[in-house]
């Protein structure tokens, strides 16, 4: 898999660097809150365990399964809930909505309202990465890992057809491999 890397973008220990700061960050905000970490399923799920590992606070964590993409690298901008979070405490939750990665904006954005809706005390969003250049929503992330430009990138959890999520980095991904 390293062969179809074009370059690191961001090392193992730069990944630990940014979940540290993001995990300070967290516990020092939502301190004495009812916290629950809601993982955006699959990518979310390394940068997820990482981060819970570090906060140091009480957390609960639960999953959905959403998707707005079809088959490919491109987004069909229609949000599609797979696996829905079913709670009776949600009224009582302070959500914070786990991603791996921000493009358009329009799932996390819809998430927010949608989870708002279900009745959250409160609903907040931090993503590993976030690339603000391909933006089609007015949306920012309340807590950010790292700005990137506009690469195709995967590992630590980030995929091209399921593939190459256990790469302990996040690289480039040479273009001959997704434009086949």
């Amino acid at each position: 898999m390293n062969q179809d890397i074009a370059k690191v973008l961001i090392s193992e220990q730069e990944l630990n660097d940014i979940v540290t700061g993001l995990a300070n960050q967290i516990s020092k905000d939502y301190k004495g809150k009812n916290l629950l970490l809601l993982g955006i399923l699959k990518g979310s799920v390394v940068f997820m365990g990482e981060l819970m590992k570090k906060i140091s606070i009480p957390v609960q964590i639960d999953f959905m399964k959403v998707s707005s993409y079809g088959s490919g690298t491109k987004s069909t901008g229609v949000i599609d809930i797979i696996l829905d979070i079913r709670r009776k405490d949600i009224d009582k939750c302070d959500i914070l909505i786990i991603e791996d990665i921000i493009d358009s904006g329009k799932t996390l954005s819809y998430l927010v309202k949608y989870l708002k809706q279900k009745g959250a005390c409160s609903v907040k969003t931090c993503t590993m990465l976030d690339k603000p250049s391909r933006r089609e929503v007015d949306f920012k992330s309340d807590y950010v890992g790292r700005e990137i430009p506009d690469y195709f990138v995967v590992g630590y959890g980030l995929d091209y057809d399921e593939n190459y999520r256990a790469l302990p980095y996040v690289g480039i991904l040479k273009e001959e491999i997704y434009k086949k």
